[in-house]
This record gives structure tokens, C-alpha cells and sequence, in this order.
């Protein structure tokens, strides 16, 4: 079982020595190595020419982490695929242990694990809300990102499947994708922290952008019209949007942003009068 690794990144020659040293200490090794730059304008290049001659580079101009992994996950030689953000690292057993846990369970094309959170340089605990699992993860997936990519291993046709991340997402693309695939497969979950997850960094999506919840609803929305869900699933999204609308909604309400507001207004309407039709229906069934 070969694992090509995809490294997206943009102007992280800080971070990216640190993601790819602990990719080359891997107990298993990776069969191919792809960074994707991200229209870079810092030293990445040179790093990436001086030390790492080994690692396959893909430069463009700046389109975004999704177009990045994308372009990887076109690239990569391999059926299984393992992503890796720029800022973040592995425990050297990381691919290993996937690895043997997929060989025995065939059935998964996606396996997650556990991860340590640094935040700030100190190492943090998460909530209880931010627990791992496996298995018919879809609810779990609703509230929040409840897959981080720099913990997956994922077989490509499953990416292709499902095209990939969605390019038109500017944040929570990651979310997105796990959803559409988690209203379908299962997912395996090794429960140890396999990767380390560094945060509070000013470059990061969740700092660069106001209400996060604005592109989750998008891709609730999308995941609605688009997918055939079962009806507890269907009912559980539509609860979730109408969570989610009655925050980004206070929101605007204290910022004074009325535009907003209305908006939020408007499609909490329509998503609240489906929700009731299909409970009416389901009782009636």
C-alpha cells in the first residue's frame, strides 16, 4: 500500500521544514512526496531547492488551499493519499499506523485520527465537543469540522468521487468535503493523536475570516440540494442551518450589519418552513 503525500502551501518557509522532516522520519516511508506552492513569495522555493531536492514542487500562482490540494490529488501517483498542512507536523508512526489499520479493515476509504493541539506555542486540551470518532460519523460532522486534514489518510478514488474541495469555498472547505463523504461511507479513526495541529497563527483561514459558520452554511446548503440524505440526516442539516443562521444572525444584529441580518432573516425562513414540512412528513410515515 503506497501513500503519496500532498503538502499544500503559501508563504509558510517558517513552518514547512518542520511538516516535511516529519514526513522523512516516517517508520513507514511515503512513496511520493508533492508540496503544491501556492504562489509563495517568501523563501519556500529556495528551501525546497536548497533542502528537499527529493520532494516533488508544483508552483502556481494563488488560487487557494483548495485548488492546491486539488492540484496534488491530480498529481499523486498512488491510490491513497495523505495531507499534510503546511504548519502543522506528524508522530513518526503516523502513516504506519493507518496504513496497518487500513489493511485490516478494506473496507474504509478514510482514516482519521486523534491529533495534539499546540496553540500559541503551549500544547492545549480540547473539549469533549471536539472528540474523534469512526465509523457513520455524518452527525458528528454537522456542528463543526470534526476531521482535521493533517490526520487523513484517503483513498483517490473517493476524492474523485466526490471532486475533491471545493474551490468556490474560501474557508471550511475541509468541512465541506468530509460532509459530503460522511453522509455516504464510514470513516475509520485511530483514537491516539497521530499528528500535531498548530493554531492561533494570523495566517490561518478561522483567523483570516469572520464568521466561519457563513461558509458552513453554504455547504449545508449545497450538501441539501445535491445529495439524496436519509431522512434523519436531511433533518439533522436543517436543524443545523437554522442553528447556525440564528448566530451568524445575532451577529449581524450587534455589528449593525442589517444587510446581513436580513439575509440571515430571509433564509432562516425558508429552511425553517422545509424543516417543519419534513417533519410533518416523517410523523405522517
Amino acid at each position: 500500500m503506497k501513500v503519496s503525500v500532498v503538502i499544500p502551501t503559501c508563504n509558510r518557509a517558517h513552518t514547512l521544514a518542520r511538516a516535511l522532516d516529519s514526513v522523512l522520519v516516517q517508520t513507514q516511508p511515503a512513496a511520493e512526496i508533492i508540496v503544491v506552492d501556492d504562489g509563495s513569495e517568501d523563501e519556500t522555493n529556495e528551501l525546497l531547492q536548497r533542502a528537499y531536492p527529493q520532494v516533488t514542487t508544483l508552483r502556481q500562482s494563488n488560487r487557494g488551499v483548495s485548488h492546491a490540494r486539488n492540484r496534488g490529488i491530480r498529481a499523486a501517483c498512488h491510490d491513497w493519499i495523505a495531507f499534510l498542512d503546511s504548519d502543522d507536523c506528524w508522530l513518526p508512526d503516523k502513516l504506519a499506523t493507518q496504513v496497518q489499520a487500513l489493511r485490516e479493515a478494506p473496507a474504509y476509504g478514510l482514516c482519521h485520527s486523534d491529533e495534539i493541539w499546540i496553540r500559541h506555542g503551549r500544547r492545549v486540551n480540547p473539549m469533549h465537543k471536539h472528540a474523534k470518532h469512526g465509523g457513520e460519523i455524518f452527525l458528528n460532522c454537522l456542528p463543526r469540522c470534526a476531521i482535521s486534514p493533517s490526520t487523513t489518510v484517503v483513498h483517490k478514488v473517493l476524492l474523485e468521487e466526490f471532486g475533491g474541495f471545493d474551490e468556490a469555498l474560501p474557508a471550511c472547505e475541509d468541512y465541506d468535503l468530509w460532509l459530503r463523504i460522511c453522509a455516504r461511507y464510514p470513516v475509520l479513526c485511530i483514537t491516539r493523536p497521530l499528528a500535531v495541529r498548530y493554531g492561533g497563527h494570523a495566517d490561518q483561514l478561522s483567523q483570516r475570516y469572520w464568521g466561519m459558520d457563513r461558509f458552513r452554511v453554504q455547504a449545508l446548503e449545497k450538501l441539501l440540494a445535491a445529495t439524496d440524505l436519509r431522512p434523519d440526516y436531511r433533518l439533522a442539516a436543517l436543524r443545523t442551518i437554522v442553528e447556525k443562521l440564528e448566530v451568524l444572525a445575532g451577529g449581524a444584529r450587534k455589528r449593525g450589519n442589517t444587510q446581513l441580518l436580513r439575509e440571515c432573516e430571509s433564509c432562516s425562513a425558508v429552511h425553517i418552513e422545509t424543516l417543519r414540512a419534513l417533519q410533518t412528513s416523517t410523523r405522517a410515515a
